[in-house]
């Protein structure tokens, strides 16, 4: 498949090249960093009223932004999805200070099989 030439799209691309099959639907992990823990609460609740599984961390990982909310939504990974999702959490995330800073799932390739069913 051809995917735009994006972060996105290369995850998408390197997941393919690996044989995933973007098909399946799996649980993915996308996480958006704050500065405090308020914000993070504060988008983490939003966020677990809508259904999703939900949890919050100091984790340094971002300078600056040292509170990590990972929300994780059970979909296939295409582009648009990946997409419009993350045009979500940047729109609420941003009110509070926040950014989006990555996802990642599970893979279904070849060396993959019945992994995380």
């Amino acid at each position: 498949m051809i995917y735009p030439d994006d972060d996105n799209g290369d995850v998408l691309r390197r997941m393919e090249s690996h044989g995933d099959d973007l098909t399946r639907p799996r649980d993915i992990d996308f996480t958006v960093v704050f500065p405090d823990e308020n914000s993070a609460q504060i988008f983490s609740k939003r966020f677990e009223r809508l259904g999703y599984k939900v949890s919050v961390k100091f984790a340094e990982i971002a300078k600056g932004l040292p509170w990590d909310v990972l929300v994780v939504k059970h979909m296939m990974p295409s582009h648009q999805g990946v997409g419009d999702f993350e045009g979500l959490l940047q729109r609420e995330g941003e009110a509070l200070g926040g950014r989006n800073d990555g996802l990642g799932c599970i893979s279904y390739g070849p060396d993959s099989a019945n992994k995380g069913e």
